[in-house]
Formats: C-alpha cells, sequence, structure tokens
C-alpha cells in the first residue's frame, strides 16, 4: 500500500482488521515523534483496548490493560491544538495533569467536541475505521481486542 507521507503514517494491525492513521507532526512534533518511537520498539505490539466506550471512543497504549500504566519514558508537555475531535480522530489519552501524556491514546468513534483543547490531537483514521467500529466495547473490556502490530508505514516492506 502505497502512503502519501509513510515517516507519518500508522499501521495498526487489530484482532479486528487493519487502523491506518495519517500523523499530525504539524500538529503535535514530539507526540508523534514519541509514538513512533515506541511503535519501533515494538512497545505497542500485544497491548489491548482497555476502555472502550460506545458512541465515544476506543482507549488503548497501556501495557499493564488497566489504564494506569505507560512507557518508561517520560510523560509529554502538552500539545494541545484546534483540529476537532470528531469521528476517526487520534487524540493522546492523559491524567489531571494536562502534561501527564505518554503512550496512550484514543480514537474517537464519534464527535467529542468537550475534548477540543484539552486533549493533544495527533492524527486521524485514513483507513479502517470500521475496524475500529468492531472493537469490543467495556470499561474495563472483558477479553479485549489488541494491537497485534503498530508499524510506521516507512518501515514496512512493500
Amino acid at each position: 500500500m502505497a502512503y502519501a507521507d509513510p515517516e507519518n503514517t500508522l499501521v495498526i494491525e487489530t484482532t479486528k482488521g487493519n487502523v491506518v492513521i495519517a500523523m499530525r507532526p504539524d500538529l503535535a512534533p514530539n507526540h508523534v515523534a514519541h509514538i513512533k518511537k515506541l511503535a519501533r520498539e515494538g512497545f505497542y505490539d500485544g497491548v489491548v483496548f482497555h476502555r472502550v466506550i460506545d458512541g465515544f471512543m476506543a482507549q488503548t497504549g497501556d501495557p499493564t490493560g488497566t489504564g494506569t500504566g505507560s512507557s518508561k519514558y517520560p510523560n509529554l508537555k502538552q500539545e494541545f491544538n484546534a483540529e476537532p475531535h470528531v469521528r476517526g480522530t487520534a487524540s493522546m489519552a492523559r491524567a489531571q495533569n494536562p502534561d501527564s501524556a505518554n503512550s496512550q491514546f484514543f480514537i474517537c468513534f464519534a464527535d467529542a467536541r468537550f475534548l477540543d483543547r484539552q486533549y493533544t490531537v495527533w492524527g486521524k483514521v485514513i483507513e479502517g475505521m470500521e475496524n475500529v467500529d468492531k472493537i469490543k466495547r467495556g470499561e474495563p473490556v472483558r477479553e479485549p481486542d489488541k494491537m497485534i502490530s503498530v508499524k510506521v508505514a516507512a518501515d514496512i516492506a512493500e
């Protein structure tokens, strides 16, 4: 598959099928760099969608699957931007502190404009949104779906 910007395209193989996200370094350069680093280290491989709320979003990126875990790297400083939280938006999850995003992120099922400018939007699903829609719901999810592998498109052999 040829993507316009393979270096900034994330290919997530999930238990429901592939999901492709166009990353936006123009909006959140540090978050995009961090996600690419984690993907290239295999950090996200096998990680579950631990919090999936119907009509809202599917959250993943926690190696413990509890909603409290993160990577070994320090948290990121927020890069809030004007990009709206709409269907297909990929945005960083965080705790109360605006600068607490690390490895967890979520994909919006529907518009969630109340999150605008409070969470860092870093990309948008450009392919496979129908697969995101199939992810098993729950908070927490019983026998959750997961990301089998997460790769930067530039690293995938054609």
